[in-house]
């Protein structure tokens, strides 16, 4: 997969012509996630009203939507390199308090330290001179050549960073989102059956 790439002339405050590399979220990851967000809640207001639970199934449909707006935001982010930072962003309808973007000049990453994540993945956090860590986004497309740019621009050894999960998991995990799809139009129709 390659990443989305954008050239941008210099504005007229910015004296020389710099190129900006835009790395998005994997569409694959944005379409399995989508479809297990809705495998695992469009089917609540229908047992809902089939069962007479005290939550209204408008009110399941409303937290359901909510739900779809917030996660679709935290998706549409977007990691920018250029010549001076490298910096994390999300749409302007996203708003700071859920999703806040960050902004890191190459002059200030003084290392790039690995962690473990609770399921025995690696995470890398980009540590500033003033002791602060930036999430290195793992899940966008053109990882690689992304990670190229970062040594590139800061000196440090990257050859060991992979991404967090390989394109094979998110199939997999898609071909089973699919399979519950299809359980939930079931359980939906025979839902809407008994009422």
């Amino acid at each position: 997969m390659q990443s989305q790439t954008d050239s941008y002339s210099s504005s007229a405050n910015d004296t020389p012509a710099h190129q900006q590399s835009i790395f998005r979220i994997s569409p694959l990851i944005r379409l399995t996630l989508l479809c297990l967000y809705v495998s695992l809640t469009v089917p609540l207001p229908f047992l809902a009203q089939v069962t007479a639970a005290p939550v209204p199934p408008m009110l399941l449909w409303l937290g359901i939507g909510l739900g779809a707006i917030a996660l679709y935001g935290a998706l549409s982010e977007r990691v920018i390199l250029d010549e001076q930072a490298i910096g994390v962003t999300y749409p302007r309808w996203v708003p700071s308090f859920f999703r806040k973007g960050w902004s890191l000049p190459w002059s200030e990453v003084q290392d790039l330290k690995c962690r473990t994540t609770g399921q025995g993945g690696l995470v890398y956090y980009f540590v500033s001179k003033s002791g602060k860590g930036y999430l290195l986004p793992m899940r966008v497309v053109g990882f690689a050549r992304m990670v190229k740019q970062v040594e590139a621009k800061t000196g440090i050894d990257t050859t060991d960073i992979r991404p967090l999960a390989q394109p094979w998991m998110y199939l997999i995990l898609l071909a089973v989102t699919l399979i519950l799809l299809l359980i939930d139009a079931w359980t939906i129709l025979t839902a809407v059956n008994q009422y």
